[in-house]
Parts: structure tokens; C-alpha cells; sequence
């Protein structure tokens, strides 16, 4: 893929709410699936995600989210990387497809840039624990200068854990992670909880504080946990 058609691709995804955050060329270990049953291998495998508010932006103004159908975001995401994958000759994949589900935190992880963190969501170097992953690309070619990345997540860095100390529920720890059965159970015995708006420890997070959900798209994906 040259330049001025990874140009064009990065303009398509930021017009539907998303970006690109990288690649790799998959290797043996990555369980990385050929671009179609029966075809190729593939040789690039593009991740996708959404930071900030672009992705609730664009979706608020699709069909998709006014339909009342099950699953509007999901529904956007497959309609919308689907159409441009389908311009630019590459494969979609979506984390939501499933069981068995693909492993895209071990992508993102892979890419570089992202660290494990206690509320079970990958941090980000940039985006702090903001950066969603929406879906991969997969090409037959090999594009691109996806060298061996190093660049740290921030959690690894990071010794006050503020989103440890910020859950309301006690549902985060350092050695076991993210307890959903308990944080659910703090929400559903609290229906004024505050974290119904977005996830507290999330917003102590100090990291990519600038693209933090607003509190609209916060209970959105709240009411997606629970449904």
C-alpha cells in the first residue's frame, strides 16, 4: 500500500469515527486467521480502534443507532469497516465475532504502545485507557514499516494506580485484575451509582485524560454491560 493509498484509508476510517493504531506483519505465534477461509495468508493485520468522542459522534447520526435493534455500535462497526475494506481490497475481522473470539488484545499488545491494565482494558501510551479496539484489516500484501515495536503502555510506569483506588466497588487489584462479577453487583444494588455514567477508575486514570468518554457516551456503554 503506498502513501496516497494509506492516505485515503486513514481519511475513510476517520470519517466513520475510526483510526488506525497500527500494525504488524503476523508471525506463526499470533493466531492471526488468513484473509478468507481457504485463501491466503496474511501478511499485513492493520488494528483498529476509536479514541475520544468521533466514533459516538458519527454512530449517533446512523441508522444503527435510532433502529432499536440489539447491538447498534457492533452493527455500525461491521457495516461501516466492512464497506471500507471492501474499497481498499482487505479483509475485516471484529472482536465481537464469536465464540471463539480472536485475541485482539495480544494484537494490541503486539502493535506496541499498550500495557495490561487492572480494569481489564489495555492502556494506551497516548490514550491512556480510552483507545477501544473496533476491528482489525487483514491484507495478503506485506505493507508498511511495522518494525519490532518496544514503546511501552503507561501502566507499567505507573505506582499511585489511582484507578485501583477510585472504584467504588473494591472490584480492581493489582494481582487479580478486574472482578466483573462484584462490579456488577455494586451497580445493580446502586441504580444512582455514579459509575452509571462511565467507569470511575477509568477517569482516574491519569493517562489521555483528553479523550475520555463524555457522560452520554458513558452510560451508553454502561447499558451495553449490563444488557
Amino acid at each position: 500500500m503506498d502513501m496516497a493509498r494509506a492516505t485515503r484509508l486513514s481519511k475513510a476510517l476517520a470519517r466513520a469515527g475510526f483510526l488506525g493504531l497500527g500494525g504488524f506483519h503476523p508471525g506463526p505465534g499470533d493466531a492471526v486467521p488468513p484473509v478468507c477461509s481457504g485463501g491466503p495468508d496474511t501478511r499485513t493485520l492493520l488494528l483498529i480502534g476509536s479514541v475520544g468522542p468521533d466514533l459516538f459522534r458519527a454512530f449517533g447520526a446512523a441508522p444503527e443507532a435510532v433502529d432499536g435493534a440489539a447491538d447498534p455500535l457492533d452493527r455500525y462497526t461491521r457495516r461501516q469497516l466492512g464497506a471500507i475494506a471492501g474499497d481498499f481490497g482487505l479483509a475485516p475481522l471484529f472482536p465481537f465475532d464469536g465464540p471463539p473470539y480472536h485475541p485482539f488484545q495480544r494484537w494490541a499488545l503486539r502493535v506496541g504502545g499498550f500495557s495490561r491494565s487492572p480494569m481489564g482494558v489495555l492502556a494506551h501510551a497516548a490514550f491512556g485507557p480510552w483507545a477501544g479496539l473496533r476491528g482489525a484489516l487483514l491484507s495478503p500484501e506485506r505493507f508498511g514499516r511495522f518494525e519490532a515495536n518496544d514503546t511501552a503502555g503507561p501502566c507499567e510506569a505507573c505506582e499511585d494506580t489511582p484507578c485501583v483506588a477510585a472504584c467504588p466497588a473494591g472490584a480492581l487489584s493489582l494481582e487479580a485484575g478486574y472482578d466483573v462479577p462484584r462490579c456488577r453487583s455494586h451497580l445493580e444494588a446502586r441504580p444512582d451509582a455514579p459509575c452509571r455514567s462511565g467507569c470511575l477508575a477509568r477517569r482516574a486514570c491519569p493517562f489521555g485524560r483528553s479523550y475520555a468518554q463524555d457522560p452520554a457516551q458513558g452510560t451508553f456503554h454502561m447499558r451495553a454491560f449490563f444488557s
